[in-house]
């Protein structure tokens, strides 16, 4: 989600289909009242620093609903609440250049000026507000309420479509109404004048779409059915229309979700694109690039899509995170703003649908600095879980929610989720990890002590290497009890004994020498007296003493005694001739 966050506005990155886009705005905000002195900390503040605000003040105390560019690009109108307003901004100052507010809410606003001089609103309350440079200058209200605003350069006609009928016609050149356009709907949701043959296109609830030429009152032909109608008064149907720039191709959304494209000569469309979601289509829009490549921008609630008319294939989408209510773009340039149902307004930038405007050129710097920068992965908040740890975690009842992402054999879900979920099915691995940690330590410790072997003995090796082991594992648990405050004094003389004393006693002296008192320890009568006993392979064995003992010196002993075993046997004559002479 895009939306009001705990971090301050900066620029993100996403990559839908391959197509890098940034988004300007977003994050948390700093209030108005914010005292001096809690503005100065916020300048050691990271995320704070970071921030890019593109235009100052770009946003509303509760919601924008319509966002609309001057015919001359240098100045952006947005209506908003509460209370109701509209605010004028000079793009080339990066400011607010004015605010209004109005008597009742704003449903539909039109620039009728190549400037910010003449505007028409449409309010909530049937009537129509005409605004100057100076401020408010006329206001007449409609006999039925109105949904959309639509000005007609050539003729001079303001036309205002809603919950009737008819279209009704304001001449702003004659100072009077005409007499209203009828349609055979029961209702009109939006309205659309071509610039190039000034045809207007409404499309109604019963979901046909009706042209009309306005230097007559007859409808031309019989309308073009596009989808299937609601009821009187539901808005559904058509809900957004827009002509091609040339004027011979018509983009045609409904409520479902879906955008039609068609050629005015044919009464088939020539392709059908599905937002795949079910959200109603709020906006189409036509977008020329500067190499002069055509793509249709089609939003409805919930995402703003880009793809291209004459494939239907995507090109790329964005997902603000709020309820999308308008879209702004500015042809030849990759900037697109929303209208949401939120404080700030959405500031998209995708450099490959064209540069930055000139008022904000300076995106282009900022957008290549990232890209020379290693950008974190999207993945790096979240952890990849499978059904089975979901399970165990206690989270399969997520499965279906928004706190769950499915991905291939498992699902993504929230790092903080995660560790609060592991932390209340195993409340003890914490104990766990820290004990296998102090583990690790001691042997660490113990690795790195001078070990020096003895000669093994020649009987029972294996007993004293097992005596020798266990008064390490006591020397450690010793160690345990200290560090954890425990009563140290002990008795000395149980602190000397151990393997070493019983070799170095006389009575124990035979049976490590004798191979009389070997232990056999596969006999059944040692086995009987020592259930418990490990039960050692020769690999293990031999590790074990190998580990207390230097095997390598008792292998050269045996060598020396066998040398000299041999020596004696190959000399008898010599020693009895030493026999004699004694």
């Amino acid at each position: 989600a895009m939306g009001d966050d705990d971090t301050f506005s900066g620029l993100r990155v996403s990559a839908p289909n391959g197509v890098k886009v940034y988004q300007v705005t977003g994050g948390k905000q700093v209030p108005k009242w914010l005292s001096e002195t809690n503005k100065r900390k916020l300048r050691k503040d990271a995320d704070y620093q970071r921030r890019i605000e593109l235009v100052q003040d770009l946003e509303f105390s509760t919601a924008s609903s319509r966002v609309r560019l001057s015919g001359d690009g240098n100045f952006l109108a947005v209506t908003g609440i509460h209370p109701p307003q509209v605010k004028v901004y000079d793009l080339s100052q990066l400011s607010m250049k004015f605010e209004r507010h109005l008597d009742a809410e704003v449903v539909d606003f039109d620039i009728l000026s190549d400037d910010y001089s003449k505007m028409a609103f449409l309010c909530a309350d049937r009537s129509v507000v005409f605004h100057a440079k100076f401020g408010n200058y006329y206001k007449t209200r409609f006999p039925r309420q109105g949904r959309v605003i639509a000005y007609a350069e050539h003729t001079g006609d303001l036309v205002v479509v809603g919950s009737t009928h008819e279209v009704y016609r304001l001449n702003l050149e004659q100072g009077r109404f005409l007499s209203p356009l009828e349609t055979s709907a029961t209702g009109v949701n939006c309205a659309k004048v071509s610039n190039t043959h000034g045809l207007l296109a409404c499309g109604t609830e019963d979901g046909t779409l009706e042209c009309f030429d306005l230097r007559s009152r007859e409808r031309l032909g019989s309308g073009l059915r596009v989808c299937a109608g609601g009821a009187e008064g539901s808005g559904h149907g058509v809900t957004a229309v827009n002509f091609e720039p040339s004027g011979m191709r018509l983009a045609a959304g409904d409520a479902d979700g879906k955008v039609r494209l068609y050629d005015l000569r044919s009464s088939r469309p020539l392709f059908t694109k599905d937002h795949m979601n079910g959200f109603k289509i709020v906006d189409c829009r036509w977008h020329t690039a500067n190499d002069g490549h055509k793509r249709i921008i089609s939003a409805d609630t919930r995402v703003v899509r880009v793809w291209e008319p004459d494939t239907g294939k995507a090109y790329t989408s964005i997902e603000p995170g709020d309820e999308i209510n308008d879209v702004c773009v500015w042809d030849g340039t990759g900037l697109i703003v929303t209208a949401m149902e939120t404080k700030r307004l959405g500031v998209h930038f995708a450099p490959s649908l064209g540069a930055a405007p000139s008022w904000c050129s300076f995106l282009e710097n900022i957008t290549e600095e990232m890209e020379e920068e290693a950008a974190p992965s999207i993945y790096d908040d979240y952890k990849f879980v499978t059904r089975e740890e979901l399970t165990r975690l206690g989270m399969d009842n997520l499965i279906g929610t928004n706190m769950l992402r499915a991905y291939m054999h498992g699902f993504f879900v929230d790092n903080r989720l995660y560790g609060k979920a592991k932390a209340i099915a195993e409340p003890f691995s914490y104990e766990e990890y820290k004990q296998k940690k102090v583990e690790e330590k001691l042997a660490e410790e113990l690795a790195t002590r001078i070990v020096v072997k003895r000669k093994a003995p020649k009987v029972n090796a294996a007993l004293v290497a097992r005596l020798e082991k266990g008064e390490t594992d006591a020397d450690r648990k010793r160690k345990g009890r200290k560090a954890k405050g425990a009563d140290t004094h002990e008795d000395t003389d149980d602190e000397d004994e151990g393997a070493g004393a019983i070799l170095k006693d006389d009575r124990f002296a035979r049976m490590f020498r004798d191979a009389d008192f070997e232990v056999d320890e596969d006999d059944d009568a040692y086995k009987a007296l020592h259930p418990n006993a490990p039960k050692l392979s020769k690999r293990e064995r031999e590790e074990m003493l190998e580990e207390h003992f230097d095997l390598d010196d008792d292998d050269d002993d045996d060598e020396e005694e066998g040398a000299v075993a041999d020596a004696a046997e190959d000399s008898p004559g010599e020693l009895d001739d030493e026999d004699d002479e004694d």
